[in-house]
């Protein structure tokens, strides 16, 4: 039953009425991260009527927290981000369902709890939950709703939208791999003006309703980026990136993201073509590391060691320093931290290969 007196503000906007109000009262919704971004997105999901919402943090609330996250108070210092949220919401909103995930989102656990939502929101503030949620978003066909903020700028997409009408764009058709940690500063080195992240995480919020409403123009595969200083908007066209491909379940419960996005070395990468020449010139010792049940199966690596293996073992063989060594995978991203692993133990230069196999045959 529709509360017409909370909700009628809504109701009686045009295109909108009860179809779409009884839309968002059966729509699941995850926030992931109840930061900066995530607090004023929940606040509005939660008023607009969302049936269900689930948030997800594993942080404790921080004095420095409460000037771009003002659903906190000071009370609630050293207190579990989720469970105050969802405590507030139920004053706010007895009407909605709230289910608190008061731990981090990993990729041991990330799948069993995305795929009982309809759209994730991307509240978080860190490149290796960014990377694991589009990764479990593409692996389940789940919307992703996309934010980010730094100083004075914040950025908002629609990622892995697989409706008919949709075209699919990933977070790593836009950024394939995470970058140096060097090279990006966070939150805690850069700053970031409080109200920004207000802005960006409401304009999640609206991203979601719309998607649900079936109202509007969508992100879909479009960058928008807010200039706080400028009072500007700018809009990015994302396309395809054809070497990227969606991952499957093995591949993805295998990979430590952290370690991936906080490496403090940037591991060399050939590019297909670059790979092809070195090949032909047979100037590389090529390793394998795909588990045993990956296809296609290939007969130019010198030799298969599963990533697993490589993860688990203490001492690896030792590889020929005749030549330069390439470490191949399906996609282009266990072979990078593998890479890395095998490094610290080869005398010779280390490379993976950039798009992995998808990308080798695809060209």
């Amino acid at each position: 039953m529709i509360d017409l007196n909370r909700y009628g503000r809504q109701i009686i906007l045009p295109n909108f009425g009860i179809d779409a109000q009884q839309k968002l009262q059966q729509a699941k919704v995850l926030i992931v991260g109840m930061g900066a971004l995530g607090c004023p997105a929940l606040q509005y999901l939660a008023g607009a009527g969302i049936g269900v919402i689930g948030i997800a943090d594993g942080d404790d609330i921080q004095l420095h927290n409460l000037h771009r996250q003002p659903l906190f108070y000071t009370a609630d210092i050293n207190h579990n981000k989720a469970i105050v949220a969802a405590e507030k919401m139920r004053a706010l909103n007895p009407d909605i369902q709230l289910t608190v995930y008061p731990f981090y989102i990993n990729n041991k656990n990330a799948l069993s709890i995305l795929q009982t939502y309809d759209i994730v929101i991307d509240a978080t503030d860190n490149f290796p939950t960014k990377y694991l949620l589009n990764d479990a978003c593409a692996l389940l066909k789940k919307p992703l709703v996309y934010g980010a903020v730094s100083r004075y700028e914040g950025q908002l997409s629609l990622f892995n939208y697989c409706q008919p009408n949709g075209r699919n764009i990933q977070y790593r058709d836009l950024f394939p791999e995470p970058p140096h940690s060097d090279a990006i500063l966070s939150c805690e080195e850069a700053g970031v003006l409080g109200v920004l992240p207000g802005v960006m995480g409401i304009m999640q919020a609206t991203e979601a309703i719309k998607v649900i409403a079936g109202l509007g123009r969508l992100l879909d595969g479009v960058l928008l980026t807010y200039h706080a200083l400028s009072a500007k908007f700018y809009e990015m066209e994302i396309s395809k990136n054809p070497a990227v491909q969606t991952m499957n379940k093995a591949e993805f419960e295998n990979i430590d993201y952290d370690w991936l996005c906080n490496s403090n070395s940037i591991t060399p990468s050939l590019s297909v073509e670059e790979f092809k020449h070195l090949q032909q010139l047979k100037q590389l010792f090529i390793i394998d590391i795909r588990e045993h049940n990956e296809i296609p199966i290939i007969d130019f690596a010198d030799v298969h060691i599963p990533y697993s293996t490589i993860l688990s073992a203490n001492h690896l063989p030792q590889f020929p320093n005749v030549k330069n060594i390439c470490v191949i995978c399906q996609r282009g991203i266990r072979s990078k931290a593998a890479a890395a692993i095998i490094q610290q133990q080869a005398k010779q230069k280390v490379y993976h290969l950039m798009g992995g196999l998808s990308a080798y045959f695809n060209q």
